[in-house]
């Protein structure tokens, strides 16, 4: 009965330290981000890209519709033949619209991904720098967090530590 005694009071009592040496810090992830020059750049890039995509689509269905309307003009005067001719043209047509917007879509998360992919690890990087430096265990996210009411805020000495990487 001793031995269970002493092991439980070992494990209550040995274990209480852990968690109060534990230090906790967080961070406003977007805050981070907003801030980052290269994150500014990345988002006009991205939108530069959506633009050209959109205006290409545009084109694309513009074409398509010029074809339609000349087909629907015709259409009297064409042979059945030539109908099925003209009908499975458009449908090509229709179907390479739909294609290039999924396409488009693919490209953009890519490139999303390829521009923030170094920005995220640069914030990473920089979290734990500071981390590392105050001695803090974990470092939350305020965005996912549903409650905090004290805490180090480490916001800024991380906005501190990411502009002098992003340089």
């Amino acid at each position: 009965m001793k031995k269970i005694l002493l092991i439980v009071s070992l494990v209550v009592f040995g274990v209480n330290p852990l968690f109060s040496q534990t230090k906790l810090a967080h961070v406003n992830s977007q805050k981070l981000l907003d801030t980052l020059p290269s994150r500014k750049a990345a988002i006009i890039k991205l939108q530069e890209f959506e633009t050209n995509g959109v205006k290409e689509l545009k084109e694309m269905e513009a074409d398509f519709n010029e074809a339609y309307a000349k087909y629907e003009n015709g259409k009297a005067d064409m042979s059945p033949v030539i109908i099925k001719i003209e009908e499975e043209k458009l449908m090509k047509k229709q179907q390479a619209l739909q294609e290039r917007e999924q396409s488009l879509n693919s490209e953009m998360q890519a490139y999303s991904q390829e521009l923030n992919t170094p920005i995220l690890g640069m914030v990473q990087k920089a979290v734990k720098i500071v981390a590392e430096r105050l001695k803090i265990d974990y470092v939350i996210d305020e965005s996912v967090t549903l409650y905090f009411e004290a805490g180090t805020d480490i916001t800024k000495d991380v906005i501190n530590e990411l502009l002098k990487m992003d340089k």
